[in-house]
This record gives structure tokens, C-alpha cells and sequence, in this order.
């Protein structure tokens, strides 16, 4: 049997809405009153009168009775609507009119079938919206990823389980803030549109402002403005937005993603570690969640993670010499490195173009990194890899900086903040220097933002976390295109026009 054209069915659905509107019906009401949801329903005792509605997604009809469920955000109910009930002609206006995908609000009372099944026993019906093109297949699920990213709403309707985790990731958002509320942090807002993309180092996406005829950046990071708030007096302050920076796609980097920082003054790096654990300890019991879990490490094998606190401690000088046999602390230049890795028969991409700050990342990110699976706090980094964080009292060649590294993931970055004015200008210029020779990843200079250290700045950490991965993470998704709503996507011409194009021989 050939599959129905869901262009022809377009056509059919079409010709029902006019039939409809002939009837003197409103395809698309203004309200309905819907008191109870499906689910809630359930849990009614047998005769209790209701009102439901959902979206139509099984229909089923046997002469003069019909099985339908509704599904509505909690879930699913059916329906019996039998003949004698709701009358002949609405009977028969179901059968003829209403498809997969519509809506309908229901009054009725609670019984259970013969079969077990609590359902509702309509009273009557209204109609509260046609579908004009039918959903997918139900019985084997949404699998096509293009449809998912692109059509999420499709996705949504046809899989609980991505139904699930949007829901968890609007729970987890809601107990973040409770935390920081908890914690005396005031919730704050800077902006999106900045002079200049700094405070990481990311390639900005640059536009116009037409109003003041300038060139602006979409921000790489919230941290210069927050920092500047701290200036101002506000000594606990935390903001969730998005932050947007032009590189590559894969399943760890989005160009748009969720972000979330706070800065508190009088606070250093040590104090952030065990904000970390607490928060941490207070979002999975929150949440109702367990702290070993399994998950797909980048080796796509499964590892059990334990996020129990204190986390484990690591040095990541000490760990880039034990996985490479390589003493970073003894470089100072890249070219003596890159010698160094290439006798040790160790290559990534763009090697040969980089920095030694680039260098020495990529190289943590090649060898060290994929092997961390449980949660861990790496600390200790060379002073060229932050150009926002304190130097140690100790070491003048590291600064005061952790990563929390879960399942080969970073998730956390925060370090005691940079608060002399001098030392930071003459980072800024270090990392200047660095772009005139070449290297392509490093900070941009902000000249407001020193005149803000040098109207006087209290001790400061500062942390960021990335929120799409943590979600990615705990509900076990290897993908951060899974936990994000709406992915960004080539727009569908021009993915069908390069699906045209033959292949390049």
C-alpha cells in the first residue's frame, strides 16, 4: 500500500476547515476553560465530572462508540464518546471531521473500562483547533535528527522523552536561582551588545548599530560588566543569558549558548570550589537526583559518574606531566614546545600556527582532558592561559584558577580575579603582542574596563558555568543539540540546495 502524500492530506484537511466554517463552527476558538489537567484526571474517583483538552493522537471507533486519546503537557487520557451520549450529529461530526493532531476540549465523568484503562466518558465536546497537516507516525517515533532540531515542536509532541528533558532543564534553571537567592545573590542583567568581545578568547559575531553608526559585538562573556558591578558596590550578583561566539559546531560548542556567571567580592578560588560543592549538593537533592549515574564518555563507552562532593583535586601542571612526560613550566616560547611534541610523536590540528598558550591547551584538551570522568577540579594554571586571573602568591607563573572536568567536559571555569589595574593593562598588551605575531585565540584589550579597576576594586572571584552542558550531562544526552529548544540550523533552502549539488569528485 503506498503512503499517504501529506501534501494530498493537506488538501483533505483544507476541505474539512471550510466544511467547518460552513457549519457555522469556529475552527480556532478563542479559550477553553480547562481546569484539570490529563493527568490529573487519572487520579479522580470514578464519577467525578471534568473538563480536559488536548491534542487528538489515537482515534479508534467501533459503530456507535469511539476510543480517542488527548495528550496535553502531563500526558494522556482517552476518551469514550458513544452516540447515545453526545448525540447523533456531533457523533457524526467526529468521525468525518475531526483528525490526528486536533484539538478538542472534553466534559464528561471519570470510569474505567472493561479493560482497566481510567478514562473519561464524554458528556459533550468542543472543538478548539484543526490541524491542517498530519503528525508523524507515531508507533515508531520521531528519529530523523534534521526534523527534531529543525521541527522541535514535532519532536516534542511525538517523543516523551525530549518532552522530559526540556521540562528538567526549566526545573534545573528554576533551583539554580533558588540558590543564589538563598544565597543573598541579586540577579542582574548587562548587556549583549558590547564595544568590545572580550573577557575570553573566541571569535565574536560582529554587526551594526544603525541608530549610532557603530560596529558592535555580540558578547563572548559576561564577566567584564559583571566585574564592573562589583566595582559599583553590588557584592554578590549572578546573571543566566546567552552568550555567542563564531567557531565551529560539534557536540560539546554551540555558537549560541546558555550562560551562567556570578562574582562575589571578598571571596578567591578556594571559596568558589566549595560554592561549587554546595550548589552542586543542593541541585541533585533538589531535583531529586542520583549522584552516580551512567554516561556515554567521549570514547562512546559507558562510565559510571559519581558526583558526590568534595570533588577530587588535581593539579593540571602536574597532570599535563604525567600524561605527556612534558613540563610546561619549562617554556617560554612556542617553538621549543612544538620541537618537544613533535619528538614525542604528539599532533593536533593547527599545531604548527599556535601560541604557546594555544599549545599548551590543546594539548590538555588532546591527552588529559577525554580521560576525566568523574567530576574534577583542576587547578594551578600557567599565568598565559588566563589573562583575567590572579597570579598566585607563591608562583608568579601560575595563576589562582579551577575548571570543574566531568565526563571530558569542562563545565566550570573561575578563578580569583585580577583587581590591579597595572598588572591587567600590561596583560592586555602581553596578549596584543601575541595577536601581532599570529596567534589567532587571545583576549581583546578594554581600556574601560581598567579605568573601572582604577577607581578601586575589593578582592573578587569570579565563576561561569555553561548551562547547556551541565543539562547534557545530567540527563545523559552526548549531544548539547538535545537539551537546547531550538539549535541553530542552515536555513531549509539552503540545506536542500546543497543536498542537490553533487558531490565534488
Amino acid at each position: 500500500m503506498a503512503e499517504n502524500n501529506p501534501l494530498d492530506e493537506r488538501q483533505v484537511r483544507l476541505q474539512k476547515l471550510e466544511k467547518i466554517k460552513a457549519a457555522g463552527l469556529n475552527p480556532y476558538p478563542e479559550k477553553f476553560d480547562k481546569p484539570n489537567s490529563l493527568i490529573q484526571a487519572k487520579t479522580l474517583k470514578e464519577g467525578t465530572k471534568v473538563k480536559v483538552a488536548g491534542r487528538v493522537m489515537t482515534k479508534r471507533e467501533m459503530g456507535k462508540i469511539a476510543f480517542y486519546h488527548l495528550q496535553d503537557l502531563s500526558g494522556k487520557i482517552q476518551i469514550v464518546f458513544k452516540s447515545d451520549k453526545i448525540g447523533q450529529e456531533p457523533f457524526k461530526f467526529l468521525s468525518k471531521m475531526v483528525d490526528l493532531g486536533d484539538f478538542l476540549g472534553i466534559e464528561g465523568k471519570i470510569f474505567t473500562t472493561q479493560k482497566g484503562e481510567i478514562s473519561v466518558l464524554a458528556d459533550k465536546y468542543v472543538f478548539l483547533g484543526k490541524a491542517l497537516r498530519p503528525l508523524p507516525e507515531k508507533w515508531h517515533g520521531l528519529k530523523d535528527p534534521e526534523i527534531i532540531y529543525r521541527q522541535r515542536y514535532l519532536d516534542l509532541l511525538m517523543n516523551e522523552d525530549s518532552k522530559r528533558i526540556f521540562e528538567f532543564r526549566s526545573n534545573f534553571i528554576r533551583a539554580i536561582r533558588e540558590f543564589y537567592w538563598q544565597e543573598n545573590f541579586l540577579e542582574v542583567e548587562t548587556p549583549t551588545f558590547m564595544h568590545r568581545a572580550t573577557g575570553a578568547t573566541a571569535t565574536p559575531y560582529k554587526t551594526h548599530n544603525n541608530a549610532l553608526d557603530i560596529d558592535v559585538y555580540l558578547r563572548i562573556s559576561h564577566e567584564l560588566p559583571l566585574k564592573e558591578l562589583i566595582i559599583g558596590g553590588l557584592e554578590k550578583v549572578f546573571e543566566l543569558g546567552k552568550a555567542f561566539r563564531n567557531e565551529g559546531v560539534d557536540p560539546s560548542h554551540l555558537p549560541e549558548h546558555t550562560h551562567l556567571e556570578h562574582y562575589c567580592a571578598y571571596w578567591n578560588f578556594e571559596d568558589n570550589i566549595r560554592f561549587t560543592e554546595k550548589m552542586i549538593d543542593y541541585l541533585f537533592a533538589k531535583l531529586k537526583i542520583s549522584q552516580k549515574m551512567d554516561l556515554v564518555g567521549r570514547d562512546e563507552k559507558t562510565h559510571q559518574v559519581d558526583w558526590s562532593t568534595p570533588f577530587k583535586r588535581i593539579n593540571f601542571i602536574e597532570l599535563l606531566k604525567h600524561d605527556t612526560k612534558i613540563d610546561i613550566r619549562k617554556y617560554t616560547d612556542a617553538k621549543s614546545l612544538l620541537k618537544d611534541l613533535k619528538k614525542a610523536q604528539i599532533e593536533f590540528e593547527g599545531m604548527s600556527e599556535m601560541g604557546l598558550a594555544g599549545l599548551i591547551d590543546n594539548l590538555y584538551k588532546k591527552v588529559s582532558r577525554p580521560k576525566i570522568i568523574n567530576p574534577t577540579i583542576l587547578y594551578h594554571y600557567p599565568k598565559y592561559l588566563q589573562p583575567l586571573a590572579r597570579i598566585n602568591d607563591d608562583d608568579k607563573n601560575i595563576v589562582d584558577q579551577f575548571q570543574l572536568v566531568v565526563n571530558g567536559w569542562e563545565i566550570v571555569k573561575a578563578y580569583s580575579e585580577l583587581i590591579d589595574p597595572i598588572d591587567q593593562k600590561e596583560r592586555f598588551n602581553e596578549q596584543l603582542k601575541a595577536k601581532a605575531s599570529g596567534e589567532a585565540e587571545v583576549m581583546e584589550s578594554d581600556e574601560e574596563f581598567i579605568i573601572a579597576l582604577e577607581h578601586g576594586a575589593p578582592p573578587i572571584s569570579g565563576w561561569g558555568l555553561g548551562l547547556d552542558r551541565v543539562v547534557a550531562l545530567l540527563t545523559g544526552q552526548t549531544n548539547l543539540r538535545d537539551v537546547v529548544l531550538f539549535p541553530l540550523l542552515r536555513p531549509i533552502e539552503q540545506e536542500n540546495e546543497k543536498a542537490r549539488k553533487p558531490e565534488n569528485k
